[in-house]
């Protein structure tokens, strides 16, 4: 599997049109025909369409990082989550990824921060404890504020891995761990939800 940085086959006399070609459909879900579709359209646009998404791709490469709270995609050394202090400091979400994160906000029912791990355990795919987020999420814990911690890993083999590995560094650091409830279905990922999944999945939330 190639990545969006790696090198494309064809380096010498490739046209400028087939090299964009190629970059797109390495991006998830995107096959070679939906790439051509994504690169005409462009191709359509006046000039100043182009202009703005490069203009937009330049600015995730030299603006966008990680919070160095939560982990989660950010502009500022903290995200936009972690700087709202109207939200419940007691309340820790864990989840996998930044884009679980949103899923999770687009719910509108929690109002704690989050903890953003990075990843999901999978030792097959090289993917073990020291590779998540989980000795930041320790030194958190370990100030006695989170008095909740709710855990939203992906309810998948690995998911459900990561979340016993969570639950049990927790387990001397917090009152009450809990685990999001399984109105989602086994298999799935947060991003691909509904609100109204999600809702009844927090709600009912269970103790681990």
């Amino acid at each position: 599997m190639t990545g969006l940085g790696d090198p494309i086959p064809v380096a010498v006399g490739l046209p400028s049109v087939e090299r964009a070609i190629v970059l797109f459909s390495r991006f998830p879900g995107v096959g070679r025909k939906s790439a051509q579709r994504m690169i005409h359209h462009l191709l359509r646009q006046e000039k100043e369409g182009v202009v703005q998404l490069l203009h937009a791709l330049q600015a995730l490469s030299d603006r966008v990082g990680h919070c160095t709270v939560c982990h989660n995609l950010a502009e500022d050394e903290r995200c936009w989550i972690c700087q709202d202090t109207r939200r419940e400091a007691a309340l820790l979400c864990v989840v996998e990824e930044s884009m679980d994160l949103l899923a999770m906000e687009r719910a509108g029912l929690f109002r704690g921060y989050y903890h953003v791990l990075g990843g999901r355990l999978n030792p097959l795919g090289g993917m073990g404890p020291e590779q998540l987020n989980l000795a930041t999420l320790e030194a958190r814990l370990q100030t006695g504020q989170t008095t909740e911690l709710i855990i939203a890993t992906n309810p998948t083999v690995e998911g459900e891995a990561t979340a016993h590995y969570v639950a049990q560094m927790a387990s001397s650091l917090v009152p009450r761990i809990t685990r999001l409830a399984y109105g989602m279905p086994m298999g799935g990922e947060l991003e691909y939800l509904d609100e109204s999944t999600l809702y009844q999945a927090l709600a009912g939330r269970r103790n681990f």
